[in-house]
């Protein structure tokens, strides 16, 4: 018997006495189970409302964790004490394939869902922002070469780095090391504009040191992890006029009666940059399935069948409705193709 079919027969029998009474321990684990990111979490939480209404199943119970402590959940482990589904905003790295390797989830299916920005947004009516990412990286990062040395961050406004921003205390509120978002953030903007200040490399010659420092965040106060809750962040940027929160574009679409978007690199962030790759800070949206709890708990096939229809990925679909900017045609297709058989993951 292959590894596959011996953890479908663990999770069968785990699952037939998870809960003394047998009965109450079958009923709890008929509704899949997501964790992840809170990026994804409106897209898979929009996909289990329609399918619990249209379906004979159950209505999925989604969970916000970020990322990468989803990611930890759902490595854990085969059965019904573990989730079926794992939300991310970033791809699933390869240690955490190791991770979940090492714990008997050896059958991961990776659904691309669609595309994300990243955006730094202010509250309405504050003064527009042009910020290139090398201006971002000496704005943000732990150390930063002045003088021919590696010193600690020095800047403390927008208006240091370059005269033609706002003359204010630089302050931008972001999501947690645990967050896909700041994940990708570290990749897409401090890499990025770390790679486009030459004095970094003549100050750090070494690569795998200069690696260390384009990727650390201040921690002095200018950076402030502001948690998975970015409700929260939009009312302290009401306090704040001056400050900017990060956020993934979708929700900054689902907002923007609060929320403007500064430009990155001389790109407004619109729908359309996003999709053409023309906006910088843009990023592919994830969903990983555990593909074998398909043959336990009720309607993952039909889930991941809905999740990937024409009606919820599709340019005109409801997930389009809560900011999710769609693959191209073909690559739908070949997404959900590979989806709904269960295709296992090759990195």
């Amino acid at each position: 018997m292959n590894t596959w079919k011996l953890a479908v027969a663990a999770l069968a029998a785990v699952a037939a006495c998870a809960v003394p009474g047998g009965e109450a321990g079958a009923q709890s684990r008929r509704q899949i189970r997501a964790v992840g990111s809170s990026t994804v979490f409106p897209f898979t939480t929009a996909a289990a409302e329609a399918f619990g209404k249209t379906s004979a199943f159950k209505t999925p119970v989604i969970e916000s964790t970020g990322t990468g402590g989803g990611l930890k959940l759902f490595c854990a482990g085969v059965g019904p004490a573990h989730p079926d589904i794992a939300n991310a905003s970033r791809r699933i790295k390869k240690s955490e394939v190791e991770q979940c390797a090492g714990n008997g989830v050896t059958e991961i299916t990776e659904v691309k869902i669609g595309f994300d920005g990243i955006v730094l947004a202010s509250t309405r009516g504050a003064r527009a922002a042009n910020f290139s990412r090398a201006v971002l990286w000496k704005a943000l990062a732990k150390e930063v070469p002045v003088n021919g040395r590696l010193v600690p961050n020095p800047y403390r406004t927008w208006a240091e780095l370059d005269p033609a921003l706002p003359n204010t205390p630089i302050e931008v509120l972001g999501p947690p090391p645990t967050s896909g978002t700041r994940d990708a953030f570290v990749e897409l903007v401090m890499e990025a504009g770390c790679h486009a200040v030459p004095e970094v490399k003549q100050v750090v010659s070494d690569d795998k040191a200069r690696v260390r420092v384009c990727a650390s965040v201040r921690e002095d106060g200018h950076y402030v992890d502001a948690g998975e809750n970015d409700n929260l962040i939009i009312q302290k940027l009401g306090a704040n006029p001056g400050a900017f929160g990060v956020f993934g574009y979708s929700y900054l679409d689902q907002n923007r009666d609060k929320l403007q978007a500064a430009d990155v690199d001389g790109v407004t962030p619109t729908y359309e940059a996003v999709a053409s790759g023309k906006y910088p800070v843009a990023r592919s949206l994830f969903v990983y399935v555990k593909s074998a709890h398909a043959a336990v708990i009720p309607g993952m096939r039909e889930f991941i069948a809905e999740y990937t229809s024409e009606r919820a990925m599709g340019e005109e679909g409801y997930l389009a409705d809560k900011g999710l900017i769609s693959l191209p045609r073909a690559d739908r297709e070949a997404v959900r193709a590979a989806a709904v058989a269960l295709t296992p993951l090759k990195l």
